[in-house]
């Protein structure tokens, strides 16, 4: 049976198994297309004999026992694969790894199977793709133009449906522009999550493995299976609760301001960051302009500043030892670390710091920020003309995300409708804190999906709603949301006097239902802020309106705290049955309280005249 024409993204694949057809079936047709490859997206492509092992060992097994069970990947080649070589897009650089990355070895236990080494920008060093003695690597939609990097390959290997996903790495963009560039989406996850042991690191203390993938729900799926803490790795951490989760909305997502944004003479990216702007807000989002400049100022330090001397120490006794080997551009920029100072390394970090301390403020207005991912795409020819201008234009909206320790997921945004790249995909990044990479995905994945459109540059279209992919209930690991739900019922809800106390901690309104008509409300003695009491009864109640909010669970107590007596809280009962935590008030609590049940609410009370 031709598989030739069976979509490599989970969904399809998953189908795929359900119906009958084997692992063995799946990874021919996935060693055929990537052997066939004319884009220079591969420098090794496994033999039969290389990739037999991954697949016998899947003989007999339940596809339903394994998450990415008999799933084709890329790895980019500076990450190891035990008995391939590493090469880094160094051919003298080479060598060859007896045991494979720690994330590796964490995707073949979920079952994926790997089917070859990606070209990239040598080292890692660039945004483009162009930089690597193994062919410039071509956009998987127009071969004119460049790919992205510097995880170049891997973008176009799952753009061209190669394979369901590919590693690549993340220092200054390097997974997410191959992603805009390929119709692809592309993660940056937070930093520590997916382990960097068995990684040839570029600038180690700010850069990440990455993952590209057709889909969101798809890219959740992979760092479900890859995420783990690894004692070896210095950098990693355990992930952390999830916090508020605005991916379902109401959110609100910050913009940069008309002088801040830069297409560089691209008008037709212009137009699909507007048109972005306006589907995320019918989502849910309310846009909220944000200044870009310290954000800006802060990704000048990853090449400006002393972080380039990391990509010099990463590789000091090669690179010392055979220069000529290194390519022009790449060695121009790595040699540039060589003469950085202590005193240098400290003033940048103090700057950072400050930095980072304006630039966290926005948190306190957005939830997340949405920005293009490169501001336009250029030809390959153009691109070699001049590399370092252009390679740096490329990572205005990037560099800045990895050295302020957000996680971003790039997604696709629309086709270029006029200009020089007509008809080619271009992309928005959504960032936000670390750890929030659960929520930003959910988010990227209803956005890709009101988009629509096919799965890279395949013919598959995307499906309107998700057939499976991710994590259940959304959920990274054991780390959970992390958040508690609270009903309130007074001087807390929105734009009233104590409403600061949720929203000071980070807290997110979920909706406004009405208890169950179970509750008596009292306006209680006493002040300054007027409060109300409810008191559950057994006759005689009402519905009364409310708000419910989403707290993060490490500031619930605080929360708590400050609440006096006689109020406090315990479960309070909605109209639709289920119970929340929520206000409650003593017994003795309404000796001298004004009854003000039949008004159904506080607001009601307030607009009658009440004091506020």
């Amino acid at each position: 049976m031709s598989l030739s024409h069976l979509s490599f993204d989970l969904a399809s694949l998953q189908s795929a198994y359900r119906s009958g057809t084997s692992v063995r079936e799946v990874i021919a047709e996935a060693l055929r297309r990537s052997r066939a490859d004319t884009h220079h997206a591969f420098i090794h492509v496994l033999s039969d004999a290389e990739i037999e092992p991954y697949i016998a060992r899947l003989d007999g097994v339940d596809p339903a026992s394994l998450p990415l069970y008999g799933v084709p990947f890329a790895i980019k080649d500076n990450i190891d694969l035990a008995g391939i070589p590493t090469t880094a897009a160094c051919p003298e650089f080479a060598f060859t790894p007896d045991e494979s990355a720690f994330l590796v070895r964490q995707l073949l236990a979920a079952g994926a199977v790997p089917v070859g080494k990606t070209n990239l920008d040598q080292f890692a060093t660039g945004l483009n793709g162009t930089r690597s003695p193994y062919g410039a690597c071509q956009n998987a939609h127009n071969p004119a133009f460049v790919s992205g990097g510097s995880s170049s390959g891997s973008g176009v290997a799952v753009a061209k449906g190669y394979v369901s996903f590919a590693l690549g790495t993340d220092t200054a963009g390097s997974g997410r522009v191959p992603a805009s560039f390929n119709n692809l989406v592309g993660l940056k996850p937070t930093l520590g999550l997916l382990s960097g042991s068995g990684v040839l690191p570029a600038c180690r203390s700010v850069e990440t493995p990455s993952i590209l993938a057709l889909t969101a729900g798809d890219a959740q799926a992979v760092l479900g299976a890859a995420a783990a803490f690894d004692e070896a790795d210095a950098y990693s951490r355990a992930a952390q609760p999830l916090g508020v989760d605005f991916s379902a909305g109401p959110f609100r997502f910050g913009v940069p301001r008309a002088q801040d944004l830069e297409f560089f003479g691209n008008d037709a990216a212009a137009v699909l960051f507007a048109e972005a702007v306006k589907r995320l807000a019918s989502l849910g989002g309310t846009a909220v302009e944000i200044d870009l400049t310290p954000f800006l100022e802060a990704a000048k330090l990853l090449y400006e500043g002393p972080w380039v001397a990391e990509r010099y120490v990463a590789i000091q006794g090669f690179i010392d030892t055979q220069p000529e080997a290194v390519f022009p551009p790449v060695r121009s920029i790595i040699e540039g670390g060589r003469g950085k100072t202590a005193a240098e390394a400290f003033a940048a970090a103090y700057q950072l710091k400050a930095l980072r301390r304006v630039c966290d403020r926005v948190w306190n207005a957005v939830d997340c920020i949405l920005t293009p991912t490169a501001g336009t795409i250029y030809r390959i020819a153009q691109m070699q003309a001049d590399p370092i201008r252009l390679n740096s234009n490329l990572g205005r909206y990037t560099n800045f995300v990895n050295l302020l320790d957000h996680s971003a997921v790039a997604v696709p945004a629309g086709v270029l409708a006029s200009g020089d790249a007509q008809g080619l995909p271009w992309g928005v990044t959504l960032g936000a804190p670390a750890h929030k990479d659960i929520a930003l995905l959910r988010l990227a994945d209803r956005f890709h999906r009101a988009l629509g459109g096919a799965l890279g540059a395949t013919t598959t279209a995307l499906a309107s709603t998700p057939a499976c992919g991710g994590l259940p209930a959304g959920e990274l690991g054991t780390a959970g949301t992390g958040t508690v739900r609270v009903a309130v019922c007074g001087a807390h809800l929105s734009g009233l006097p104590l409403n600061p106390q949720l929203t000071s901690r980070g807290a997110r309104l979920l909706g406004s239902p009405h208890s169950a008509p179970e509750y008596k409300l009292y306006a209680l003695a006493g002040g300054p802020v007027q409060r109300p009491g409810m008191v559950r009864v057994a006759e005689g109640g009402t519905a009364i309106a409310m708000e419910v909010w989403e707290v993060p669970a490490a500031l619930f107590g605080s929360f708590v705290a400050g609440i006096p007596a006689p109020l406090g809280i315990g479960k309070v009962k909605l109209a639709d049955g289920s119970e929340v935590p929520g206000f409650i008030c003593e017994g003795i609590g309404i000796t001298g309280a004004t009854d003000i049940t039949h008004f159904g609410g506080w607001r009601a009370w307030l607009a009658a005249g009440a004091p506020r």
